[in-house]
């Protein structure tokens, strides 16, 4: 790209801010309810954190903050997210159970080294400006032997099936986020950046660039969702 890039950061958060509201509804919906399956498999690559802290990144409304408090609750669990609404409404969900809910910044984590048994985060990636930036400082955080599991959105392959899934990401869930959520441009934002976003396998190599080890994925809804994990 010529000149200077501008930084996705301030749009990308007023967006999440304003679609907080109505996120969970369209995530059940755009995704026919998959969607707790793939961050319920999120949870058990992180696996059992012991008595130590864990860190749900880009949290959102709180979803996989929450299942792994409920599934291992002797851990410390942190939820952080940029986009204030977000929070206010993952607080106002899951009041009863022990999370901490903190204002963070993926590109500049406030944490020390080695501090996080696991490191997990929905969504975060094709929201940033640069993958590899955002990888190395979680792996700065993550404790030796850590663990980090990422829930995204992949490109479709270009089989049988690309048309249609192309006509539902173009026109389908916008759509949807008009009616759902009153802001179709947000939800168009968000079908196109998963269309520009790293294919599973590039994402895998910037994965092992960041410097993790036995990186591995598997591939949901027809090939548009990927989990990545991996080890520090």
């Amino acid at each position: 790209m010529w000149g200077k890039a501008v930084s996705k950061g301030p749009g990308v958060q007023k967006m999440f801010d304003d679609i907080a509201p109505s996120y969970d509804l369209m995530n059940r919906v755009m995704t026919m309810g998959q969607d707790q399956g793939w961050r319920r498999f999120v949870v058990e690559q992180a696996g059992n954190p012991g008595d130590g802290w864990v860190l749900d990144l880009a949290t959102g409304t709180g979803d996989i903050a929450s299942l792994m408090e409920k599934q291992f609750p002797d851990g410390k669990h942190l939820g952080a997210d940029f986009s204030l609404n977000m929070l206010s409404e993952a607080r106002k969900r899951f009041s009863n159970q022990a999370i901490d809910w903190q204002a963070s910044d993926a590109n500049n984590l406030p944490y020390k080294d080695n501090t996080f048994e696991s490191v997990t985060f929905g969504y975060l990636l094709r929201n940033v400006d640069d993958s590899l930036v955002v990888l190395k400082e979680i792996y700065r955080v993550l404790k030796p032997g850590g663990r980090v599991v990422c829930l995204d959105t992949t490109p479709p392959e270009k089989n049988l099936l690309y048309p249609f899934i192309r006509f539902y990401f173009r026109f389908g869930i916008p759509l949807l986020g008009r009616c759902i959520a009153s802001d179709e441009a947000a939800y168009s934002y968000l079908t196109g950046s998963t269309m520009d976003f790293h294919t599973a396998e590039e994402l895998a190599d910037i994965f092992k660039a960041a410097g993790f080890l036995n990186v591995n994925y598997k591939k949901f809804m027809m090939g548009t969702i990927g989990i990545h994990w991996g080890k520090k």
